[in-house]
């Protein structure tokens, strides 16, 4: 079984889609379309009728919705869905929300953790997305070991996951690109002519990999891969 990503050309790179139930990192600079690419994930699993939670700090509901509206893939109708759920981490509402499914005993990084998968696993969502692993390290005291717990945490999670990590030098590698079952790279180069920008798929376990850059348009009906075209920066 093979979940489709929704971004059109992007499941030829990896056998047809995502294994369910597993961890996979979005890492690529500011701009790069790594959210796009998660409002496109959430758009095809609520299409298909199942349960999406979406999780950050940064933004609100309706700004994440407004954005997507530039957009031809349905986002700002399909997210009136009951099917989709929103959690701003920064705000009352979400942390009165996820207070629900807190255990004592646990603090910091394994608190949020286990909140976040017990409410993934009590709600039965099919898809998770988590943006950014930058804004959640403000909420770590101890840094990478907080992070470590956290992301191995998260791999118990049955749903599916998209986690966003902020990256401006694709060599630089950090604790979620070791942890995690699946990574992908955007990478981005300004031109004379332009910005050139591509997707590689890094690490997928499990998965029969392309691993070369190819070619990644933002387009009126999101982004579109063509895993035909190789990219080379």
């Amino acid at each position: 079984m093979r979940i489709p990503s929704g971004v059109s050309g992007f499941d030829h790179l990896i056998q047809g889609g995502f294994l369910p139930g597993r961890l996979y990192v979005l890492s690529g600079p500011p701009g790069s379309g790594k959210t796009t690419f998660t409002a496109q994930f959430v758009a095809e699993g609520l299409r298909n009728g199942e349960d999406c939670l979406y999780v950050t700090m940064h933004e609100s509901r309706e700004e994440l919705v407004d954005d997507m509206s530039n957009f031809e893939f349905g986002f700002e109708t399909l997210a009136n869905s009951e099917q989709f759920r929103y959690v701003n981490l920064a705000s009352n509402k979400g942390e009165r929300l996820l207070n629900q499914f807190s255990q004592s005993g646990n603090s910091g990084a394994q608190s949020l953790a286990d909140k976040i998968v017990a409410f993934v696993n009590t709600r039965e969502i099919d898809r998770l997305v988590i943006d950014s692993t930058m804004l959640l390290e403000l909420l770590f005291a101890d840094g990478d070991e907080e992070m470590t717990r956290f992301l191995t945490a998260l791999k118990s999670c049955s749903a599916t996951t998209l986690l966003i990590s902020e990256m401006t030098d694709p060599s630089a590698y950090s604790d979620e690109h070791y942890l995690a079952h699946g990574v992908v790279f955007f990478h981005n180069y300004l031109e004379a002519t332009g910005m050139t920008r591509g997707i590689q798929v890094v690490k997928m376990r499990g998965t029969d990999i392309d691993c070369d850059i190819r070619s990644l348009r933002f387009t009126d009906e999101g982004l579109v891969v063509d895993p035909t075209k190789r990219v080379d920066f």
